[in-house]
């Protein structure tokens, strides 16, 4: 079954994944390389217990590298990365390729068992252009998921690990922001939960001077928190992409810390930790 918008909202009636408590994973290329084994032997073991991980992931600063090696200039603007048809080609190698496949092998050193996918791939991802792509080039906003590639590849016991690479029906290719792509496929697969995980605490308010994590935030006050500019840069799209996601299917999302020792047990059983964006 291939998941479509509709009326604005991405559907995902007649999803086969009810029978495991699965949750969306987001992390960024840089966190991904600082997280520790111990993260990877529980997402292992997470899956053998029965809870299903779906793994998005980013890869901005390996991106950038590589374009620095190639002499290849590359600018951002709000967040996004100015994409050309030449910035593509090393996003999908660097995305797709070299950071996908260490994620999946650090998975297996930890006994678990993993599938890298492109958003290309079986057209995961279908995309279009986004609204000022005349300022930002090939980035995209997803307009369907392929859930039942997913389903199948959970059903054969893997857990997906998918690079945020769109397509669409024309063979285009478009850059997607990890964050947009993790929480169109957490509404998508209709998921309780996403859990997005970074290398900060969560997001941080100035409260008396002092800078501290909030536990709860709402919508609304993300969109404060944006305009008094206390969320700026690279945070906008995550907060931007659990927005979009609770407005689905999703109950809240989770921006948490990856180096917390045993981080996704604690959110998945429900302890405060980090920070919870709910509905109104």
């Amino acid at each position: 079954m291939r998941i479509v918008l509709e009326g604005g909202q991405l559907s995902a009636a007649g999803l086969g994944l009810g029978a495991k408590r699965t949750f969306v994973m987001k992390c960024g290329g840089s966190t991904l390389e600082e997280l520790p084994d111990s993260f990877y032997k529980d997402l292992a073991e997470l899956q053998e217990n029965g809870t299903q991980p779906v793994i998005v992931h980013g890869g901005g600063p390996a991106i950038s590298d590589n374009l620095s090696k190639l002499g290849i200039d590359t600018h951002f603007v709000n967040g996004l990365r100015y994409t050309s048809e030449e910035v593509l080609d090393v996003v999908e190698m660097v995305l797709a390729g070299s950071i996908n496949k260490k994620i999946v092998r650090r998975i297996g050193q930890s006994a678990g068992k993993a599938v890298g996918l492109s958003g290309v791939d079986g057209a995961l991802i279908q995309a279009k252009p986004v609204t000022n792509s005349a300022e930002v080039g090939l980035v995209g906003e997803v307009t369907g998921v392929n859930a039942a590639l997913i389903e199948g590849v959970v059903k054969l016991g893997f857990m997906p690990v998918i690079a945020p690479v769109g397509i669409d029906a024309d063979g285009q290719r478009y850059n997607i922001n990890a964050d947009t792509a993790a929480g169109a496929v957490a509404s998508v697969l209709g998921v309780q939960q996403m859990i997005v995980v970074t290398d900060v605490p969560g997001i941080l308010k100035t409260v008396n001077g002092e800078k501290r994590v909030l536990q709860t935030v709402t919508v609304q006050e993300i969109e404060d928190m944006i305009q008094t500019g206390e969320i700026y840069g690279g945070m906008i799209p995550k907060v931007r992409a659990a927005i979009a996601c609770i407005s689905g299917k999703v109950n809240e999302v989770v921006i948490v810390d990856g180096s917390e020792p045993g981080v996704l047990r604690k959110v998945l059983a429900g302890e405060t930790i980090g920070t919870k964006i709910v509905r109104m």
